[in-house]
């Protein structure tokens, strides 16, 4: 998860500079979500639902409506605690 937060916040940061740039590192991060949710280990209900949903989120933001007004602060305070726990282990 922190990989694919690395990916989001490349995208937050590219979307101003370089629109090209920014859409290949959104689809990094749906690539490494998608590779998340195929995992065995993770078909755990718990787990499966929290990643479809991120997806579903991460879709709508950057490529829709954004219906469920997620915003770039909200993604990057998600991801962050990834990034936190990964660095204490």
């Amino acid at each position: 998860m922190a990989n694919i937060g690395s990916e989001i916040q490349r995208t937050i940061n590219w979307r101003k500079k370089n629109l090209e740039y920014s859409k290949l590192a959104f689809e990094r991060a749906l690539e490494l979500i998608d590779l998340t949710i195929t995992d065995k280990k993770n078909q755990k209900r718990g787990r499966l639902k929290e990643l479809l949903r991120t997806r579903e989120l991460l879709v709508d933001y950057f490529c829709f409506d954004n219906i469920y007004k997620t915003s770039d602060k909200i993604w990057q305070n998600y991801f962050l605690a990834f990034n936190y726990a990964t660095r204490i282990c």
